[in-house]
């Protein structure tokens, strides 16, 4: 019955982290968000790519060998919030309105355990909906993994993989934050 408990508490605890990493993109606090991860974080998207069956292993492009939407760093990620705090960036000015919904988090692996978690193996389903100026709207879903790490006993995202549900970028540009 223990160990049932302690896996509901991380659970719990592993989802309000998720839900408040959203409230802080919605709300566009960027440096608050940007806290969430560790120094070494990997940020990557691969491109999805239409294949036949039975080919779903070359359906994502590799990491390090092939092109990605995304492929970055904790400086990257923070030039990125840099420029988009200017003001003047042209793909955020005006700037836009956002809601990230999070939901199917699961908890993949834990180490060493759930009475004392350094590290969890994170899986979750997104939809990203962004509205700008008077008609432009792009909706994002896809899924995540995400690793976390404990860092002076608060949670930190050292890896973040994103997976959109989608080949072909129908928005204008990628300034979303996922």
């Amino acid at each position: 019955m223990r160990e049932a408990k302690a896996g509901l508490e991380l659970q719990h605890e592993v989802e309000q982290f998720f839900y408040r990493e959203a409230d802080l993109l919605d709300d566009r606090q960027f440096n608050a968000w940007l806290e969430l991860f560790s120094d070494d974080v990997r940020y990557w998207m691969p491109i999805s790519m239409n294949v036949r069956f039975g080919d779903e292993a070359s359906e994502l492009t590799r990491e390090r060998k092939d092109s990605a939407w995304m492929d970055e760093g904790k400086e990257t990620l923070t030039q990125r919030v840099k420029q988009i705090m200017t003001g003047i960036h042209w793909a955020e000015e005006p700037k836009s309105r956002m809601s990230h919904l999070i939901t199917n988090v699961r908890i993949v692996e834990v180490t060493p355990d759930d009475e004392k978690p350094e590290r969890i193996s994170t899986r979750c389903k997104f939809l990203v909906y962004r509205n700008r100026l008077h008609d432009e709207v792009d909706v994002l879903i896809g899924k995540r993994k995400d690793t976390l790490r404990r860092f002076e006993g608060s949670w930190k995202i050292c890896r973040r993989e994103i997976y959109l549900d989608q080949n072909v970028l129908l928005a204008k540009n990628l300034t979303t934050f996922f």
